[in-house]
């Protein structure tokens, strides 16, 4: 890592996941019991590293190939049985089951890391003190002006099927949205950009927004990323493992790139992608090896050979563990926070993938998309459009 240039600073993703069961979500960080959910409650969550009992890092052999064809009892068994658990309770008893009970983050006074920035939190400030002055404050504006996917519902068909939403089985699609949505947030905003109080609102950030509305004609919407996915089995109604997502962002943003003619880097997407797996299929494992040259490559691809270095895209997919997170893994995965360029991580639990935006003490912080909403469509010349259902409450 050490020849890349400063210039990739603004726009990287420093860690992965790794492959999951039966269509999972494992990224980069178990999160031991994760936050609960009700139809209100865009959350963060405190979640614990070192106690979890499950696996967000399965080995191969539990994992879902993105490439293999899972029969229809393998593929829509989880969501049938997701679906009778909804039936017979609510989405917030089903997110306690999956994700477990939530922590309060001003719990403790240690500092916390967010998308590599540190925030000091006094124990005045941690004891309720209503004379905040920085620590925790600080932290929630920061944290409120992230940008969240969450579930959707009513939004126009995806291709051929009749989904007109991806409740039960979009959640690691909508967390991969969320990363890269950052990544252009980042990219076109800085990472000191936090949401106005009041509106109009920047022409930039509604235009990100309106990125990753809920149809076709929405560069980033689900209907697109399945579409470039389908080689790597991505389709409505079926989870899909980190390695599947990652290449279907990097075929999607080619696909973009080439139909829109770019040049010099100017476009929807202003930055090369550079998928980062230890094996030819990235499902395996293997130990994950940045090449300067292939990052140089595909950087100068990016520019059309017009220069040497541009905005860069760094996803890790990674296999960490068996059963579970190998322990020894931790400490490396916390200082990925740490980075100025540190993007997150998509993961948690099999059927439940989160977003991992940043740490404090042992405990993992998140942004949730197992919420439920209806579809909005936010329009590039609408400054002042309601965009409450973007960030976390």
């Amino acid at each position: 890592m050490q020849g890349l240039p400063e210039r990739t600073v603004a726009s990287k993703f420093p860690a992965g996941s790794s492959a999951d069961s039966t269509s999972r979500d494992p990224k980069t960080v178990s999160l031991d019991k994760k936050a609960s959910h009700t139809k209100s409650t865009k959350a963060f969550s405190l979640s614990s590293f070192f106690s979890s009992t499950f696996s967000i890092f399965d080995s191969y052999s539990g994992s879902a190939s993105c490439k293999e064809k899972e029969s229809n009892t393998t593929k829509y068994g989880w969501t049938a049985a997701v679906r009778r658990v909804v039936m017979s309770g609510s989405m917030r008893r089903l997110q306690e089951y999956l994700l477990g009970p939530r922590t309060d983050v001003s719990s403790s006074t240690s500092e916390i890391w967010l998308l590599g920035v540190c925030y000091k939190v006094s124990p005045e400030e941690s004891s309720g003190d209503a004379t905040l002055s920085n620590g925790l404050v600080e932290f929630s504006e920061d944290f409120l002006s992230r940008i969240v996917m969450t579930y959707r519902k009513g939004f126009d068909a995806i291709g051929d099927s009749k989904f007109t939403s991806d409740v039960y089985w979009g959640c690691m699609l909508r967390s991969s949205q969320m990363l890269v949505a950052q990544a252009l947030l980042f990219h076109h905003l800085g990472r000191s950009w936090r949401k106005p109080v009041q509106q109009p609102f920047d022409r930039d950030y509604i235009e990100i927004l309106h990125q990753f509305g809920d149809s076709e004609q929405s560069v980033f919407s689900i209907h697109n990323l399945l579409q470039a996915g389908k080689a790597y089995g991505l389709a409505a109604g079926s989870w899909v493992g980190p390695y599947a997502t990652c290449r279907s962002w990097e075929t999607l943003v080619r696909a973009k790139r080439e139909q829109n003619n770019v040049e010099e880097g100017n476009g929807s997407f202003p930055m090369a992608v550079y998928i980062v797996s230890g094996d030819e299929d990235g499902e395996r494992g293997g130990a994950p090896v940045v090449c300067i040259e292939n990052a140089t490559r595909l950087c100068s691809d990016f520019c059309n050979g017009q220069a040497a270095w541009s905005p860069i895209l760094l996803l890790v997919p990674l296999v960490l563990g068996l059963d579970k997170v190998n322990p020894r893994y931790i400490p490396l995965l916390r200082e990925t926070f740490t980075f100025p360029q540190s993007l997150g991580i998509l993961g948690g639990k099999p059927g439940a993938s989160t977003y991992i935006v940043g740490v404090q003490d042992d405990k993992a912080i998140y942004l949730d998309p197992h919420e439920v909403q209806p579809a909005v469509d936010i329009a590039l010349d609408n400054l002042e459009a309601d965009t409450s259902s973007y960030h976390p409450r």
